[in-house]
Formats: structure tokens, sequence, C-alpha cells
């Protein structure tokens, strides 16, 4: 599952992204209003690239807004012109602009065409988002001090509060409790933990331990909300018995609002290297449903013992007419070219 938002361009700005695609545009600003993409400003070329970057991206730049700066250079590829796509999320903006955002970006390059733009910067303070002249050395040389500056501002981990913006999402903090029935169940003391995002204090909490058997597990899945799971899972394989602890993210798709998915979506991966890594669970599956009915005895089985001999299946070597053997080749040395049959 992917940690799309669902927001999207409309008709109107489709068109822009067409016209901008053609040469009218030297840059768009991009924002998210009312759950849409729209411009928030555009400008036409002036001079080259070069004349036109300080003076139009910097003063765009809001201390506590993000946003998407699209900016055309004067070189051309296959499909056009060529574009640096920006994304600005500086530090002090609020966590839920950052993550949506973030989760935003895939969706707005696929939209505006990613085979136009030739590279991308992120940026989380006016450093990272250097002058014209430097920009020039860095698409000139990718090793250049440019590209390290951005890689470890897009790498760094910045403290908010309690909170930790990571590359993967944001983690929330852990209630005690839930750490404890995570403990629980990592001995065998239990065999079912829920977890949910406590949506106000921004936490995740506890949300059910009830004992739970295979044939219970679809109960378990809210129709109307997202969670997180955390199963023993008994059973038998190839004649031996197992107990495997496994994951399973519950997005109940649209259902759910965008800050839901985002929150939801953003906080999952590092709540797993918290669990795996901090509290030494060893996690042997991880799965994403969007129904509580896709958890059936056959699908859960299959996807902690997925067949592996299928493709090997697919590419065995036919078998030759019975009763005769091919002409057998023997490599000699350049005088010795003999082909030998049985």
């Amino acid at each position: 599952m992917s940690h799309q938002t669902g927001i999207q361009a409309n008709g109107e700005v489709k068109e822009i992204f067409a016209r901008a695609r053609n040469g009218q545009y030297r840059f768009l600003k991009i924002v998210i209003e009312n759950e849409q993409l729209i411009v928030g400003s555009a400008k036409q070329r002036h001079g080259s690239w070069e004349e036109d970057y300080d003076s139009f991206v910097l003063p765009l730049l809001e201390d506590k807004q993000p946003c998407y700066i699209l900016y055309r250079l004067d070189s051309q590829n296959a499909q056009g012109y060529e574009w640096i796509f920006i994304a600005w999320s500086p530090d002090h903006s609020p966590v839920r602009q950052k993550m949506l955002y973030a989760a935003t970006r895939a969706t707005l390059k696929k939209e505006f065409g990613g085979g136009h733009i030739k590279d991308e910067v992120f940026g989380t303070n006016q450093v990272c988002i250097l002058k014209c002249e430097t920009c020039k050395q860095y698409l000139g040389n990718k090793s250049s001090p440019f590209e390290n500056m951005i890689l470890a501002s897009v790498q760094t981990e910045v403290s908010i509060d309690t909170k930790h913006q990571t590359l993967q999402g944001v983690a929330f903090p852990i209630a005690k409790e839930a750490l404890q029935a995570l403990e629980k169940l990592k001995h065998k003391q239990l065999n079912y933990v829920q977890l949910q995002i406590d949506m106000k204090n921004e936490t995740i909490v506890l949300a059910s331990t009830l004992p739970t058997e295979l044939k219970d597990l679809p109960k378990r899945i809210p129709k109307d909300s997202a969670r997180y799971h955390f199963f023993l899972y008994k059973h038998s394989h190839e004649g031996d018995y197992l107990e495997s602890i496994v994951f399973i993210y519950s997005m109940p798709g649209y259902m759910c609002s965008i800050r839901e998915r985002m929150l939801y979506s953003s906080c999952k991966s590092p709540l797993l290297e918290i669990v795996e890594r901090q509290l030494w669970m060893q996690i042997t599956r991880k799965i994403e449903i969007g129904d509580g009915d896709e958890l059936t005895a056959e699908f859960l089985y299959e996807e902690v013992h997925p067949k592996q001999h299928a493709h090997k299946q697919s590419f065995a070597k036919p078998k030759g007419p019975a009763g005769k053997r091919g002409i057998r080749r023997l490599i000699r040395g350049p005088a010795e070219t003999e082909t030998l049959t049985d």
C-alpha cells in the first residue's frame, strides 16, 4: 500500500501543467488547499534559467509553509523541456503539513510527468535551496557538495516535541500500556494486540488485547477506521507446529479521512522499527489489508508461507523426444573441430 493521500490536481491545474511542459512558464509554485493541488504562483520566462532563478525561486519560500516548486531549465530531452522539482518543507512548519506534503510528492510528480523532471531538491531551510551559482555546479557535477548537502538534509531526523520525523514517516510516542501489551505478546502471554492512533494527542495507544483465534480475526478489523494489529498465528507447516507473530495494517480505504490515512501510513514504519529493534520482537510477516474478510485461513497461511517453486516450474527445460538423444558436442582445441555423435 502506498503512502498516497488521495489529493490530486483538478482539470484546470492539469491544463496549466500541459502549457508548462510546452515551455509557457519558467516556474510553478504548487500548494495544497482544500485537499487539492492548486497553482499558487506562476511566471513566464524573462531571461535564461540562470538569470531567472534567484529572483524567481528564493522569494517564494515561506518560513513555515511547505510547497512544491517546478522550475524549468532551458535544456530539453526527448519528452520536452527539463525541470527541477523542489520540495520545500521548512523545519518549523506544522508536523501535519510536513506529512501531507511528503505523502503527496509522488502524486504531483506523476500528474506533471516524471519524464520531464531532471533533478529533485528537498529543502528544509534556506541553505538547502541555494542560489543559482551553486545550483549550476550541482547540475553539472553530481558529486558536488550541493548534492551532499541535500542528501544530508533529507537524512537528518528532525525532533519536534516528543515526536520524530524521519525519512519513513513520523514516530509518535507509544503509550506505556501499548508497550506492555506488545511485551506480553512477544512472550506469548497474549495472542493479539491492536493499536490505534490517538488523533488528538498524536500518540499510539492500546485498543484491544482480546483473546483471538484465527476464525475471530476478521471480526477485529474495523470497517470505518485504520488499525495496527499484532497476531500470534498458531499453525502447522510441513509437519511442524509454529507460532509466528504477524503484523497486519488495516486501512479501509476512503472510509477514512485524508488525515487518518496520512497519519497511519506515516507512523507505520517507525512503529515497526521500534517493535523490531527496541522490543526485539520477531515479526514473521507484514500484511496490509483493506477489509477483514480478506483474513481467511488460506490467505494467512499463503502469506506466511508463500509458494517458492512456482517460478521454477514455468522455466523447466522441455523434455526431448522419447528414445532419442541429441547431438553431443565436445569443445576441443583449435586444431580439433570434429563433432562426435552417439
